[in-house]
């Protein structure tokens, strides 16, 4: 069995009485696209900082493909941080150019690298354009072509999508599992757009306050959740026929169309709840389905922070 091509092996670090890594153990297989959820604060930026050395965790190891990571290994990824790192009255394809030989690639062969991605992320007319000219999004293709410039076999991306136009996810999601696809890459990337995760992601990781809680293939972890979601959309499009046991239940109600949860456990019959509707409303339509990323999310984080409580 191959080794992973990332582990995170028992990552401990404090900032005084803060714990920002309180044993944070992860394993990313290669070849991936990795999901690393949590709510802010929760060690995400720690952890992906400790992977290239930026700060040092006080236990724990950090493995690549079986083995420690050294300087000539970090060469190989591809980091895209949170707080951006490009140099904003540079040329955009002189600094591409800059942090591909960074990474050892040939002058020749960084500038053709970089007028490649400047193409495939629809910048090919601005390469001797200042960074500051840009807009906001066009800097995060930008940001991401750093980072990808040198064809990283592991590229950790912090963020790499926030503040972007539908659009730009869209072409920035399609550039990464091209990565993926065509030469086995793995990628590591944290977001709260967990639609978006859910979509491109073969595996997710959730870590919450330092450790994680919560690791595998989103139809592994949906397969194996506790519970269900039952959605059920009227004719009168409103919540009156609801029974008042089950209005604890509801997670959303959009324009009538309201979901609930229910524990998995109990061994429930969707018909026994479809009658139920019926007897009190015309339906429309129903679903009742394993929960969505951002509902496994939603239940694991809270019941995580309830048993810390206890």
């Amino acid at each position: 069995m191959d080794a992973p091509h990332l582990e995170l092996i028992d990552l401990h670090k404090r900032y005084g009485d803060v714990a920002a890594l309180d044993g944070c153990t992860v394993e990313v297989p290669r070849g991936s696209m990795f999901g690393f959820l949590g709510p802010n604060g929760a060690g995400k930026t720690t952890a992906m900082r400790a992977v290239f050395g930026l700060i040092q965790p006080d236990s724990g190891k950090i493995r690549y493909l079986g083995r420690g990571i050294d300087n000539n290994d970090r060469l190989r990824f591809g980091y895209m941080p949170e707080q951006r790192g490009l140099y904003p009255k540079m040329g955009v394809l002189k600094q591409l150019v800059y942090f591909g030989r960074m990474h050892g690639l040939t002058k020749g062969a960084a500038t053709e690298a970089s007028s490649r991605w400047l193409e495939r992320l629809g910048l090919a007319g601005r390469g001797a354009d200042k960074l500051e000219t840009l807009s906001h999004g066009n800097q995060q293709r930008i940001q991401l072509a750093a980072a990808l410039v040198h064809e990283p076999e592991l590229m950790i991306l912090d963020e790499p999508f926030s503040g972007l136009d539908p659009l730009g996810v869209r072409d920035l999601g399609a550039a990464l599992k091209q990565q993926v696809r065509d030469r086995n890459a793995t990628v590591v990337f944290s977001s709260h757009q967990l639609d978006l995760v859910e979509d491109i992601c073969d595996q997710v990781a959730v870590i919450h306050q330092g450790r994680i809680i919560l690791e595998g293939s989103l139809a592994e972890l949906q397969a194996d959740s506790p519970i269900r979601m039952f959605e059920i959309e009227t004719a009168d499009r409103s919540a009156d026929w609801l029974p008042d046991e089950w209005r604890q239940r509801v997670t959303s109600n959009t324009r009538g169309r309201i979901r609930m949860q229910f524990p998995a456990a109990n061994g429930i019959d969707p018909d026994d709840l479809l009658d139920r509707v019926r007897s009190r409303a015309e339906v429309v339509a129903f679903g009742f389905e394993p929960p969505s990323l951002s509902e496994l999310f939603l239940s694991t984080v809270e019941a995580d922070q309830v048993d810390q409580r206890l």
